[in-house]
């Protein structure tokens, strides 16, 4: 059987973890404190028991909402991709959600769960007594021939490339924390077109900017318009197996000039010579299939300690992003 252990952060052996090869940028230190500074979290990283030999590693955080304590991986409303386990070869990833489940209502007192891990398949965690929700997302394989890449998109996808190419549209990589002003303006502006604003602050930009780019696993990118102006902006965490979207925006005013796609474009390619395989598009949205990608499942797993609890969970998801829209988020 196995069982989890918790591990204090400073007792951690972060070079050990790095060494899984299904470890990624939403389990490492840097992300982790990214998340806990701005949910005012509490990270949990434990160590996978069996025989008396570590053979995995459990990556999440401790919060409260409404007085109630939730140990996520992730959390609804965090800005974060699958978290989850890392396991070595041969290890079951049901039996480390069962060893899970003990720890988190038992050890740490929680009364509600939710995982979101990349390799978890929905067959193997049912029977549970959870709630498999979906989480779809679309992913484009960056393993691929640069031409056969720019291939599988849509034709008006490749037109738009080709007009911004015309045009003078420049893509560069950004560093620092300004890029995330910039970023936020645009961000603004484009939910401004629908009378709403985003659903957090600039400051969880510049936090992740603070935690991330040290690591060398943030990549920022933006387009220049002929005249030097910064019309578009994206932000990709990158780790391993895959890079992540995580959000981009542009100035409404440029658009003829279609700077997204040439964002889209140069990430491509530049984590291609990163020999990143996989482009994760940071969830579903049909104008992403514009680029070629192919639709991902990951169950999304919700478990409550009592009975009622999931329903007052939906309820309180609605109000704050209700809230967080319309009146704009202040952290």
């Amino acid at each position: 059987m196995l069982r989890l252990e918790r591990v204090p952060l400073d007792e951690v052996d972060w070079k050990a973890l790095d060494g899984f090869g299904d470890r990624n940028v939403f389990q490492t230190p840097g992300w982790l404190e990214f998340v806990a500074r701005t949910q005012g979290a509490e990270p949990v990283v434990a160590r996978i028991v069996s025989g008396g030999e570590a053979v995995g590693w459990f990556s999440g955080l401790m919060l409260r909402r409404y007085g109630v304590p939730i140990l996520g991986s992730p959390f609804q409303g965090w800005t974060t991709g699958p978290m989850g386990f890392n396991l070595a070869h041969g290890i079951d990833r049901r039996e480390a959600v069962e060893a899970l489940l003990p720890f988190a209502f038992k050890g740490l007192r929680c009364m509600h769960i939710e995982l979101l891990d990349r390799r978890a398949r929905f067959e193997e965690l049912s029977g549970l007594g959870a709630r498999l929700a979906e989480f779809n997302t679309y992913e484009l394989d960056l393993a691929r021939e640069e031409q056969e890449i720019f291939a599988g998109m849509s034709s008006a996808c490749r037109r738009a490339i080709r007009k911004g190419e015309r045009e003078g549209v420049r893509v560069e990589e950004a560093h620092g924390i300004e890029f995330a002003d910039e970023y936020y303006a645009q961000l603004e502006d484009v939910f401004a077109k629908q009378s709403l604003r985003p659903p957090y602050g600039v400051e969880r930009v510049r936090e992740l900017i603070r935690c991330l780019e040290p690591s060398g696993n943030l990549l920022l990118v933006r387009a220049l318009s002929p005249q030097g102006e910064g019309i578009a902006t994206a932000i990709f965490p990158v780790l391993n197996e895959f890079a992540y979207f995580w959000g981009g925006a542009s100035w409404r005013s440029h658009q003829i000039l279609r700077p997204n796609e040439a964002v889209f474009w140069h990430t491509m390619r530049r984590l291609r010579e990163r020999g990143v395989p996989l482009l994760d598009m940071g969830g579903g949205g049909t104008y992403k299939l514009k680029y070629g990608p192919r639709e991902r499942r990951i169950p999304f797993f919700r478990k409550s300690r009592i009975r009622g609890m999931m329903t007052l969970r939906d309820l309180a998801a609605r109000i704050q992003w209700r809230r967080a829209t319309r009146q704009g988020a202040r952290s």
